[in-house]
């Protein structure tokens, strides 16, 4: 109840933060070792999760004062070579204003996102059990990362640079230049259910880099791919159109993707080194569990 509670209580982040992240710890320790609590775990530690990544924007002008807004656009402008890839995919497909079948595929894939990497999860945890906590470890150490750099480092993306006019001189011909296509599309779709619908699935929108959107579902690709070879095609396919997506419908720049797969790849060339610290963890909850149902065993 801490991260619901603490603007009414004007608690810091570091107690809201500490104190939640015992709930998960908590739940593995209460609960005996079953595929419910796997999920109660899970769900604690995205609870967490939604909360470091709401908090810093508990203070918008903070935040803004703190934000980067210049740097993707330098670079994503060097690599469209002189021009956003998200400008010249908008200007490409979306002349005429109105949404085709496609860039409905393309918005349905970015709002289906939520669910992704979990249903991989719950895909890997049914085909073989055995690989179950490595696969969360590694998808939730995706998030958590990220995180802190949303805190360190908050970036802006570009639907944000364009309406504070940081994305440059404008080309001749140039209309437009970046929109918020989801958004768009979202309000001609939910109609009045859209604040309510964006109120719950957003809440910070200065933090793009690097883009947990494409890092984990890269996660999630390779995940798949290690099941088999038909997960892992549908996995990299979801992921690949999710990175078009995310750039045609100015949500990210190709440089936050890039920071997205670089953050997935050190999470998974970095697993060898936590083997030893998570070996501790399960001992701790073990003996935590002994202690709490059998306190005189200890």
């Amino acid at each position: 109840m801490l991260p619901v509670a603490r603007r009414r209580l004007r608690l810091s982040p570091a107690s809201v933060l500490a104190g939640s992240a015992l709930a998960p710890l908590s739940a593995a320790v209460i609960w005996p070792r079953s595929r419910g609590r796997a999920v109660v775990v899970c769900a604690l530690q995205m609870y967490v999760y939604v909360a470091a990544y709401k908090m810093p924007h508990d203070d918008p002008a903070a935040l803004e004062a703190r934000v980067r807004i210049d740097y993707p656009v330098a670079l994503d402008r060097a690599l469209g070579l002189g021009q956003l890839p998200t400008t010249r995919l908008q200007r490409s497909l979306h002349a005429d204003g109105s949404f085709s079948g496609l860039e409905k595929v393309l918005v349905w894939a970015h709002w289906v996102w939520f669910a992704t990497p979990h249903a991989a999860l719950l895909y890997v945890g049914a085909r073989n059990p055995s690989r179950f906590v490595r696969a969360a470890g590694l998808t939730y150490a995706v998030f958590d990362l990220g995180v802190i750099a949303y805190w360190l480092v908050p970036t802006a993306p570009p639907w944000y640079a364009a309406q504070r006019d940081r994305l440059g001189p404008v080309e001749a011909g140039e209309t437009g230049r970046v929109r918020r296509l989801m958004v768009e599309y979202g309000e001609s779709f939910w109609g009045d259910r859209w604040p309510s619908l964006y109120s719950v699935f957003g809440g910070n929108p200065l933090a793009a880099m690097p883009s947990l959107h494409f890092a984990t579902s890269s996660m999630a690709a390779l995940l798949l791919s290690e099941t088999g070879f038909l997960p892992g095609v549908v996995g990299t396919g979801y992921a690949a159109v999710l990175g078009f997506a995310l750039v045609y419908l100015g949500e990210h720049y190709v440089v936050d993707l890039a920071g997205g797969l670089a953050l997935c790849a050190l999470v998974r060339a970095g697993e060898p080194l936590a083997r030893r610290p998570l070996s501790g963890g399960r001992a701790l909850v073990v003996g935590l569990r002994r202690l709490a149902l059998e306190p005189g065993s200890v």
